[in-house]
């Protein structure tokens, strides 16, 4: 298949080669695109120099998938260019996530939806797909009525600037200097705050409000109550989450969340009660799975149970959830392969 990437220099565009590699996504040919700073660089892919370049009129001619990762602004401007040249954008971004006529997937749970694109497809937010990759599992065992989410996000879901700041912050105060918040708006290191999207009118973040209405849109379910606490924390990968899901009838046992957990799909379990060992940051890093564990019955209320989960935000929560999107296409004759 022929390949672009837009945001090619970027921790996510960075993702997307490694995972087209790693999955031996059948490429033909590959451009990459950044900005204007970066044109006439090379990225490696599979031992070959590509060379880096800005965006033309004629730039997405040819390709058969786009894969952007650049921000809203720079998707909304460029999508009828990319479709126009008959070329399927797969947007990393929030433009389109809520639009009615763009599918937002997440492969293991609603592939099917792919089959009303309209040439473009959203890859839903991080925490979203984290989020969703251990409650599907669930609904096996009945009708979810109410999820509630806590976030603890690494600064990977702020881009690679954002990890270079956290590491920049953490050796100043350490060696006790001063620290002067740049990328984020306040000291990361040692530190936590409310998520830095801004607040709505009903008093969420922008990142609690993306994953209330994204579960809806992907799971098919406009009843399904959410609400979401989204916390910025000092970790340079990898997203957790603590969940509670609450069942309209009688909530499984323990054992059986734990077995339709491992069978599924994109999960590991890690459930070690004996040595209080569940999910962390540190080993969802760098792995597709997302780890789920620490799974309890609510003592509060008998309809519900309690999750913990860790996942990669630049691999499932972005670069991988992407790429398995394009397989999907491939696999449902939806984009033809050369």
């Amino acid at each position: 298949m022929r390949i672009g990437i837009v945001g090619a220099t970027g921790a996510v565009g960075q993702e997307l080669l490694r995972v087209l590699d790693d999955r031996k996504f059948p490429v033909t040919e590959l451009r990459l695109f950044a900005s204007a700073k970066s044109a006439g660089k090379h990225s490696t892919f599979r031992g070959d120099q590509v060379t880096i370049e800005t965006i033309g009129p004629h730039s997405f001619n040819g390709l058969d998938i786009a894969f952007f990762s650049a921000g809203s602004e720079t998707s909304k401007a460029l999508r009828s260019q990319v479709v126009d040249a008959g070329c399927i954008m797969i947007d990393n971004s929030s433009a389109f996530r809520m639009d009615s006529d763009v599918p937002l997937v997440i492969p293991e749970i609603n592939a099917a939806d792919l089959q009303g694109h309209h040439g473009v497809i959203a890859v839903p937010n991080c925490s979203t797909i984290i989020l969703l990759m251990a409650v599907a599992p669930l609904r096996k065992f009945g009708t979810i009525k109410r999820i509630v989410v806590s976030t603890y996000q690494a600064v990977s879901g702020a881009g690679a600037k954002a990890m270079r700041e956290l590491d920049v912050q953490s050796r100043a105060y350490l060696a006790g200097e001063e620290i002067r918040p740049e990328i984020l708006p306040h000291q990361i290191a040692f530190n936590l705050f409310s998520h830095n999207a801004a607040v709505n009118e009903h008093g969420y973040n922008g990142e609690e409000w993306k994953m209330i209405h994204e579960t809806k849109k992907i799971l098919h379910d406009d009843a399904i109550a959410v609400t979401a606490t989204c916390i910025r924390v000092p970790v340079f990968r990898a997203h957790s989450e603590a969940i509670n899901v609450e069942f309209e009838g009688e909530r499984p046992s323990v054992d059986q969340i734990r077995n339709a957990l491992a069978e599924y799909p994109g999960v590991q379990v890690v459930d070690d009660a004996a040595k209080n060992y569940f999910p962390m940051p540190k080993d969802a890093t760098g792995k597709n799975d997302v780890l789920v564990g620490h799974v309890r019955h609510d003592a509060s209320n008998m309809h519900a149970i309690d999750l913990f989960a860790s996942g990669d935000q630049l691999l499932k929560g972005a670069a991988l959830d992407a790429v398995q999107i394009a397989e999907s296409l491939i696999e449902q004759g939806l984009v033809k392969v050369h």
